[in-house]
């Protein structure tokens, strides 16, 4: 157990006896493993905590006196919020590298076949649904990771914050992928236009059960309810619904074999999300004192943003039967999705 500013009283040094204070390689935390891995030491008790170290209190605080973090800017309530450590172990650097590699591959895919040619060979009905449809999809990408950026400045501890931070980066990233794959492909194709996917994203019918989706994440007050709705609601329903289960399914058999790797690591990227979402909901669902609040608080948001995101992804059907050739169909691609979701929810003892 941490030693806590309120139980030694003093902020003098050697005041506190604390896992290893005794050691020379000097470290203030319980750490999750035998030994502190470079994650923890780079992470843990960086954001600060009154409660833990501060025994002044808040060194900086709004006008109306309320410290910089709250725990009540969360419905969820927890015995110990530093207890979550994210499973994907990112922080700073890793992350930038990680970024840094994905961003050389899709510019190396897309340069690649630019230079043979490859994307002069699609189907011509295709080029239309990737216009369209992948051009409105880059919105929603692009909302969503604006919603993890104002998400991830309220959470309560750096663990927290780092995964949420990064599930935005990642987010961003593949607005900028989609956005400039469309537009350097479209330089080589007549008649393309940038244009039709932002009128899609705001005018299709197809389209607007998913911004509405997400500007209600977007509106949500709660950081906690923005996390969970994208990693544990959205992003089976809609997100993989979309991406995996229609572009990555009907792209080669269109004649584009580019898409596939430009989309594909956004399929990784959620793999991490989602780890790191279940992890910390795992830990607030099963706490000690706070587990029948905390499952109840859930529960609502799985009812409340599962619909909404099943009138999104029920929306989105017609683009299953555009392109000339279909080899899924949308029933069994929702039906993955659905199948998909009841694993997720099942992981922290949650159904819709």
């Amino acid at each position: 157990m941490a030693a806590t500013s309120s139980s030694v009283g003093s902020g003098a040094a050697g005041a506190a006896v604390f896992v290893g204070s005794a050691s020379r390689r000097y470290n203030y935390f319980e750490p999750r493993g035998k030994r502190a891995t470079h994650y923890e030491d780079v992470t843990v008790d960086v954001q600060p905590d009154p409660e833990r170290y501060l025994i002044q209190n808040w060194i900086i605080s709004f006008g109306d006196g309320q410290g910089a973090y709250e725990k009540d800017n969360t419905r969820a309530l927890s015995s110990n919020w530093h207890a979550f450590r994210a499973p994907d172990q990112e922080w700073e650097r890793t992350h930038y590298q990680r970024q840094s590699k994905i961003e050389i591959m899709v510019q190396a895919v897309i340069a690649n076949a630019r230079k043979a040619g490859a994307h002069l060979v699609f189907d011509k009905v295709w080029q239309r649904v990737l216009q369209t449809h992948l051009g409105a999809w880059k919105h929603a990408e692009f909302g969503l990771g604006t919603s993890l950026m104002q998400a991830q400045r309220y959470g309560y501890t750096q663990m927290i914050n780092n995964a949420t931070l990064t599930n935005s980066s990642y987010k961003m990233r593949l607005a900028q992928d989609i956005t400039l794959y469309l537009a350097e492909i479209g330089m080589d194709i007549e008649g393309w236009d940038d244009e039709l996917g932002k009128r899609a994203w705001m005018e299709d019918p197809i389209w607007q059960p998913t911004r509405h989706a997400i500007e209600a994440i977007m509106g949500a007050e709660d950081y906690l309810e923005q996390y969970f709705a994208i990693n544990m609601i959205f992003e089976p329903m809609v997100g993989e619904l979309f991406r995996s289960g229609f572009l990555m399914q009907a792209a080669a058999a269109n004649s584009d074999f580019i898409t596939p790797p430009v989309i594909s690591a956004a399929e990784a990227d959620y793999e991490r999300n989602l780890a790191n979402t279940i992890d910390l909901i795992h830990i607030l669902a099963n706490d000690e004192k706070h587990a029948v609040h905390n499952r109840a608080l859930f529960q609502s948001w799985v009812m409340k943003h599962g619909d909404l995101a099943a009138k999104a992804a029920q929306a989105l059907q017609p683009i299953w039967s555009q392109p000339h050739s279909k080899p899924v169909s949308f029933a069994d691609a929702q039906a993955v999705s659905q199948e998909r979701l009841a694993r997720i929810l099942g992981e922290v003892g949650l159904s819709r």
